[in-house]
């Protein structure tokens, strides 16, 4: 990146965003996404380039340094276009429509992202990475096609935006003509089957994304069908995973995804979102299983954030870049003779439990660190015990983690987005339920309490993105969706109702907000945003959960705490939009797959009401309760689920399903034997 403080700036030295302020000492022109930016391309009547992209991206990287820090290249841009420069997580909305409109016209996406439109906002042309030559090439025969042939360009766009409404119409209007059964699941689920690796985890292809919603759903429905093949998978995923270079074995956490079939040479880039899910994910296999390595992996990746992306305000910063001092993965490699140098004696076990051997080498004689699936044969090999061997390797751990310091970081995208702050707001609220650390209850709400005082409007509504004490953009269906089901595990931790009566006077406020008069499913923007050439929805599940699922579920289980059913059955007409996506491909609906369950396999209410709630809570969350919602309270309330069911001298447990209770119980044990035979 170009930091050219000699150097004239443009337009994006006023903006917050670290990508924007990344191309800040461009020679090109850039602006802001704006409706000045438009208006100043009618204007001058020239068509607009929209190049998105995000901070921790490299092929943005590599973009930048070949095109856009280039005179000549700037020239060209600057004479014949208006260009505009786009940070996709602070407008997300933009990234959507025009990733839409590049995957029409070229049948594949990504970023960077670079579309060509009319002064109006009208896709004409775009595409992703181009290298230098093929970019001036583009750039001429667009330049050339505006000012020659302006009818073509203009039917081009309009072709194109047709398509873009076409599809929308085709999403959100169209029923589905399939019932949701047990069967079409099943028939998903074998179709899926076809494509997973049970040999190293995940998809049978490469790249592999983590994308944690496919496990999590998988691992529900695995449990509710006793599915071993499944929960074998599942198992094998979250192992190899833990195991391999995705995970940062020195730091924790994990990287945005997998080069290659083994989760070995990762894309460095480190993201919140992914974080957030992944701890979630490992949380709830941990409460099934009981697995010990899924806890670790889960407090090991709250530590990460926590030392690095927490801040004192009680939010967290967005992601970590895959490049250090200009090279990818530097900050995380390490060659044999420094690591010879600084462990000394241990080198050897360290060497062969990090599998610094073939397996683990890279390139250019670096080597990433990937943990030893063979444990027995270290311990053997060394003469160790295993709680010898955990001495040692720490103690190597702790001479790394000091040497690093020494290393230029990864550059840190400190803006904060709601959407994901919310999502590690829940990832906490879980890890505090899994496994009682209260100090994981105290971010959790310092979480929330900032998204409620820093992100949120005198009207209610929400803001996308902070930095630096100041809060922007209106609020995307996203941010309200997973601060809705943030505050509904605020209120679990805390059986403050006033987080749950919170939830849902939000949901209320994104139902009106975000409405889609022709749809049960609701638009990604709000009515009152600044208008874009199309209104699109958001809804398949991807590396993020979509908008629409995770509404869809708030509104089930709010409908279900609150005894209204226009939401509950809200939440299934928007489910059945999807019932022939899910059973044809399951792994990009499997968050709706998760709403599925609950309305296909027996769901139970459970009510922990007196005095020592919270003790019977985590007592009994840390059980496994795969399809069920839990409600707490430790004294009156006029819940439904809780009405007239509080005792001063008790605390007692219901196990309901379809508001018909058993008998309340005061031990879990018993309410597990309820849970089981009702």
């Amino acid at each position: 990146m170009n930091s050219g403080k000699d150097k004239t700036p443009n337009s994006l030295i006023n903006e917050s965003s670290p990508y924007l302020l990344q191309h800040a000492y461009n020679p090109v022109n850039w602006l802001p996404f704006s409706d000045a930016a438009f208006e100043k391309a009618r204007k001058e009547n020239k068509p607009v380039l929209i190049s998105i992209g995000y901070s921790a991206c490299h092929w943005c990287h590599v973009m930048e340094h070949e095109s856009f820090e280039d005179a000549e290249v700037a020239k060209l841009m600057n004479t014949h276009f208006i260009n505009i420069k786009v940070d996709r997580e602070e407008r997300a909305d933009v990234d959507m429509l025009y990733m839409q409109a590049v995957q029409l016209m070229t049948g594949q996406g990504g970023w960077p992202l670079n579309c060509f439109t009319l002064p109006d906002g009208r896709p004409i042309y775009g595409g992703t990475y181009f290298n230098k030559k093929r970019w001036m090439e583009v750039l001429n025969g667009l330049a050339g096609l505006y000012s020659e042939n302006i009818d073509k360009a203009i039917e081009y766009a309009q072709n194109l935006t047709d398509g873009i409404n076409q599809s929308e119409l085709l999403t959100t209007q169209k029923q589905s003509d399939l019932l949701l059964t047990k069967e079409v699941l099943a028939a998903g689920i074998t179709k899926w089957k076809t494509l997973l690796d049970n040999e190293h985890g995940g998809p049978n292809r490469a790249p592999k994304f983590p994308l944690p919603t496919n496990y999590v759903y998988l691992l529900r429905y695995a449990t509710l069908t006793k599915d071993q093949e499944l929960l074998k998978h599942v198992d094998l995923t979250l192992t190899k995973m833990a195991y391999g270079g995705i995970y940062d074995q020195l730091h924790g956490g994990f990287a945005r995804y997998s080069t290659d079939m083994i989760w070995k040479v990762p894309h460095f880039e480190k993201m919140l979102y992914d974080n957030s899910q992944l701890v979630s994910l490992y949380c709830e296999a941990f409460t099934i299983t009981k697995n010990n390595l899924y806890k670790e992996i889960a407090m090991d990746t709250l530590d990460f954030v926590t030392k690095y992306w927490y801040t004192q305000e009680g939010c967290f910063y967005s992601a970590f870049d895959a490049d250090s001092d200009g090279e990818e993965g530097k900050y995380y490699v390490w060659n044999q003779l420094d690591l010879k140098d600084l462990l000394g004696d241990d080198y050897s076990v360290f060497a062969e439990y990090y599998e610094i051997n073939d397996t683990g080498y890279w390139e250019h004689g670096n080597y990433i660190l990937m943990r030893s699936e063979n444990l027995a044969q270290v311990l053997t090999k060394y003469s160790l015990t295993i709680e010898e061997l955990n001495q040692k390797i720490n103690a190597c751990k702790d001479i790394l983690k000091q040497e690093v310091k020494s290393r230029i970081m990864p550059g840190l995208d400190d803006k904060s987005i709601t959407a994901w702050n919310g999502m590690m707001c829940t990832a906490f609220a879980k890890a505090y339920l899994s496994f009682g650390n209260i100090e994981y209850k105290e971010i959790c709400l310092s979480s929330i309490n900032f998204i409620l005082n820093k992100l949120s409007k005198s009207d209610g509504s929400l803001y996308r993105t902070y930095k630096n004490g100041t809060a922007k953009i209106d609020a995307f269906l996203d941010d309200y969706a997973f601060t809705i089901e943030a505050l509904q595990h605020c209120y679990l931790v805390t059986n403050n109702e006033d987080y749950l009566r919170k939830s849902k006077g939000l949901t209320q406020l994104a139902l009106t907000q975000f409405a889609n008069p022709k749809s049960e499913l609701l638009y990604y923007t709000n009515n009152s945003s600044s208008q874009l050439v199309a209104r699109t929805s958001e809804i398949s599940d991807n590396v993020i959960p979509a908008s629409n699922s995770q509404m869809a579920l708030n509104l089930f289980y709010l409908g279900t705490y609150f005894g209204n059913e226009d939401w509950t059955k809200r939440a299934e007409q928007m489910l059945n939009c999807v019932v022939s996506e899910m059973k044809s491909y399951g792994p990009g609906y499997s968050n709706w797959g998760c709403l599925a369950l609950h309305l296909l396999f027996p769901f139970k209410e459970i009510a922990i009401v007196g005095n020592n709630v919270n003790e019977k809570l985590l007592s009994l969350y840390k059980e496994g309760i795969t399809n069920a919602i839990l409600a707490v309270s430790a004294g009156d309330s006029d819940l439904p689920l809780m009405l007239n069911r509080f005792d001063e001298r008790k605390t007692l447990i219901y196990v309901c399903e379809n508001r018909t209770c058993k008998q309340p119980v005061e031990s879990v044990d018993e309410a597990l034997l309820q849970f089981e035979k009702i």
